[in-house]
C-alpha cells in the first residue's frame, strides 16, 4: 500500500536502550525501517510506522525490544484500505469486483 502508516499512538513496540547492545539486527530485519543506531544503541525513528510484525523482537539477541505481534497490522491495513476506498468514493455495494 502506497504511503501506508499504522494507526497513530497505538503500536505496542518498546525498546529498552539500557539493554540494547547496538548490534543492528533490528535495522536489518525491520520491513519499515523503524530503527537507527545513535550513540552506539538502537533508537526508534518512526515508531508509528511499525506494523507489529515482531521481527525485531524475535531477532534481538538481548531481548531489548518487545512488541505484541498479532493482528494489529492486519486491522490497521484493512482500516487504511477502507479509508482509501472511501476517499475515492468507492462504495461497498456487495460486488466483489465492482
Amino acid at each position: 500500500m502506497r504511503g501506508f502508516r499504522y494507526l497513530q499512538n497505538v503500536v505496542t513496540l518498546a525498546l529498552d536502550r539500557q539493554v540494547c547492545i547496538g548490534c543492528g539486527v533490528c535495522l536489518d530485519v525491520c520491513p519499515h525501517q523503524i530503527f537507527a543506531i545513535s550513540g552506539g544503541k538502537a533508537v526508534m525513528t518512526d515508531r508509528d510506522a511499525c506494523i507489529e510484525c515482531g521481527a525485531c523482537a524475535l531477532n534481538c539477541p538481548v531481548k531489548a525490544i518487545t512488541v505484541e505481534a498479532g493482528v494489529g497490522c492486519a486491522s490497521g491495513m484493512i482500516r487504511e484500505w477502507l479509508r482509501e476506498r472511501s476517499s475515492r468514493g468507492v462504495e461497498g455495494g456487495g460486488s466483489c469486483c465492482g
